[in-house]
């Protein structure tokens, strides 16, 4: 459990080998950015003449919207691969068999971990949580908002642990730039003043302490299966369960007494998502061991 040797990702990367110059990557990373801005509207678009359909709650809606639009980040990363790396879609991913695997298993763990947590005291946030929406409207969106939050998180992880990390793995063996260098970019695009105030910098810190772990998980199974599992989960909890009442909290079931501006709650509870961060790695590295 505890090992870092990580022999599984000489086998992840070897599929970025052939054709892993810098130059490639750095040309794949702004074809990726191209793309995900070119190609986002057109998602937007259709997906909320599609969800409003079937949603009558606008806000509900923009968040789904929103989600959906990471589409087009993953759209980018394959077309980087086939373009630029003349490789397939699947290989970013890792071996499939033991993608699902590894997924069913690690989200298993996470899952249990995170209802037990919440099944033990403490039961509140210092004060109590704020019902946000009915449970049976609620319920009845859950497949539609768990696809979102699939779609979401996946491109996340193609981008920064798939493509980057094996990228930057097939062309540099010291592991500070491989693990290090995505998730400070990584860390960067959650960088967002305007919703956390003056906590933004203490946001980019929690993401680039949750990149660095979500490629360990990937270095040390050989595939995108546990940190696609840990995302997901850990996104579906907080944008769907139990979230910040802020842009993205329409969808939630429960919302916390407080916003990610309010500097003192925020940085009170901010060690508790830590904490919980480490002890969801501890179980997805458990879940993972051979």
């Amino acid at each position: 459990m505890w090992r870092f040797d990580y022999l599984r990702h000489d086998d992840f990367v070897a599929p970025a080998q052939e054709k892993s110059e810098l130059w490639r990557t750095l040309i794949g990373v702004m074809l990726v950015i191209g793309v995900t801005i070119g190609l986002s509207p057109l998602v937007y678009g259709f997906a909320t003449g599609f969800l409003s359909v079937l949603i009558p709650d606008t806000g509900v809606v923009e968040v789904f919207v929103l989600l959906f639009s990471f589409f087009a980040v993953t759209v980018g990363v394959f077309g980087a691969l086939y373009l630029l790396h003349k490789r397939s879609a699947a290989s970013v991913f890792g071996p499939r068999k033991a993608l699902i695997n590894h997924f069913g298993k690690v989200g298993f763990g996470v899952i249990a971990l995170l209802v037990a947590i919440m099944v033990l005291p403490p039961w509140d946030f210092g004060e109590p949580l704020v019902g946000n929406r009915e449970f049976g409207p609620w319920l009845m969106v859950l497949p539609i908002a768990l696809l979102a939050v699939l779609i979401q998180s996946s491109a996340e992880e193609i981008l920064f642990r798939g493509y980057l990390q094996q990228q930057l793995g097939a062309r540099f063996r010291a592991r500070w730039v491989w693990m290090v260098v995505p998730s400070i970019l990584f860390a960067l695009a959650h960088y967002d003043p305007a919703t956390a105030g003056e906590n933004a910098w203490l946001m980019v810190l929690w993401a680039g302490v949750f990149g660095l772990v979500m490629a360990d998980l990937t270095a040390r199974a050989g595939n995108l299966g546990p940190a696609m599992a840990v995302h997901f989960i850990n996104n579906a909890m907080a944008l769907l369960v139990i979230s910040l009442p802020d842009q993205l909290g329409d969808a939630a079931l429960y919302l916390l007494p407080f916003g990610m501006s309010d500097a003192e709650m925020m940085r009170a509870w901010l060690p508790v998502d830590f904490a919980t961060t480490f002890i969801m790695w501890l179980v997805a590295r458990l879940m993972i061991r051979r």
